[in-house]
Parts: C-alpha cells; sequence; structure tokens
C-alpha cells in the first residue's frame, strides 16, 4: 500500500471515528483498573523493533504480560469489554497511530513480539523487508487463532511449530503478488471477517 495511502485512511479514520474512539477508551477505563492503551514491543521492517498500540482487553491484575499468547476470548485475564472488542477487532483501532507514524502500513505482514522471531532465518527475513500492516492474509485465515489455542495442551509450542511457519508462508506468498487490488481486497476480506464475523 502506497504511504500517502496509508498516511491519508489512518488519518481520516482517526478524526472520523474520533467520537467512538473516545467512546471505547472511555469504556475501557471505567470498565477495570489500569491503563486505556496496551503498549508492547513488536518487530517491525528490516527488524527494528516499534511500540505497537491497542486498547487494553486484558485485566492488569492478573498480570497480563505475562503471557504473551491468549487463549480464547474465555481467557481469565479478558474482560467482558475485552471479549467484545476483540471479537469486532476493535482494539485495534489504535494502529492507525503507528500507521500515520510510519511505523506500520495498512496491509502487510502482522508484527510478532520479539520472542517469536529470528532474525537468521531466510523466509522471516524476506517477511521483515516491508512494513508490517495492520491485517494481511494470515490475519484472515487465522482470524480465530485464539480459539485454536484453546484447544491444544501447550499452546506456546503450537504456536511456534505449527501456526507461526503457515503465518509465515502466507505472508511470503502474498509479498511475492502484491498489488494495489490484492490489497484493497485484503482490506474489504477484514472488514467483513469483523463486521460479520463470517
Amino acid at each position: 500500500m502506497p504511504r500517502i495511502v496509508d498516511i491519508a485512511v489512518s488519518a481520516t479514520g482517526l478524526l472520523v471515528g474520533a467520537p467512538l474512539w473516545l467512546a471505547i477508551a472511555v469504556a475501557v477505563k471505567l470498565s477495570s483498573p489500569g491503563p486505556v492503551l496496551f503498549r508492547q514491543d513488536r518487530v517491525g521492517r528490516n527488524g527494528r523493533l516499534f511500540e505497537i498500540l491497542k486498547f487494553r482487553t486484558m485485566r492488569t491484575d492478573r498480570h497480563y504480560q505475562s503471557r504473551l499468547l491468549t487463549v480464547g476470548e474465555r481467557d481469565p485475564r479478558v474482560t467482558p469489554l475485552g471479549a467484545l472488542l476483540r471479537r469486532c477487532k476493535l482494539d485495534e483501532i489504535p494502529q492507525l497511530i503507528n500507521v500515520l507514524k510510519g511505523e506500520m502500513s495498512l496491509v502487510g505482514p502482522r508484527p510478532e513480539v520479539p520472542r517469536y522471531v529470528r532474525l537468521d532465518d531466510r523466509v522471516q527475513r524476506e517477511v521483515l523487508s516491508v512494513r508490517p500492516g495492520l491485517t494481511d492474509p494470515a490475519s484472515i485465515v487465522f482470524r480465530n487463532e485464539s480459539e485454536l489455542l484453546r484447544q491444544v495442551d501447550d499452546p506456546e509450542r503450537y504456536y511456534r511449530e505449527k501456526i507461526l511457519p503457515r503465518k509465515l508462508a502466507l505472508s511470503r506468498a502474498y509479498l511475492q503478488r502484491r498489488t494495489a487490488g490484492a490489497d484493497v481486497r485484503i482490506i474489504a476480506k477484514t472488514l467483513q471477517k469483523a463486521v460479520f464475523r463470517t
């Protein structure tokens, strides 16, 4: 996605949706103790770290940062409001700020936490050659990732050995045939999944 499009769409989304984003921020603050925004280091373009932003969906008194993977919406760390935000993907909206800052793009491989990144891996380096995005084909395929992890005995191992390699393969395939038209279709598909959950 061209940088000028990233800037225009993210700025418009932040401005036009400002009343809703403010309402969500107030609801998050009132629903449980803790900050409105969740901040976490992610690996961006060329392996540079940046701080990703999300509306907080977990209770701070459960030490929610001690485990990186969320295992389903019934994860006891997730607040009732947080579960709703996650279902509708509204917790991701603050990442428009990351897009505006140039740390992310609207479409591109989803950024991983440093723990799951191996810079000596050729496929991973290829995926890290572009800005990470708000959405990509892997985001659509693994939209219910947390529910998948809830069904296995060792979520950490399953993510590393099964889900992450598949995500990297999907991201690599996307980059090899990336076009503006494909990016628009990915955004449309993501919105369809978020709204209709189909």
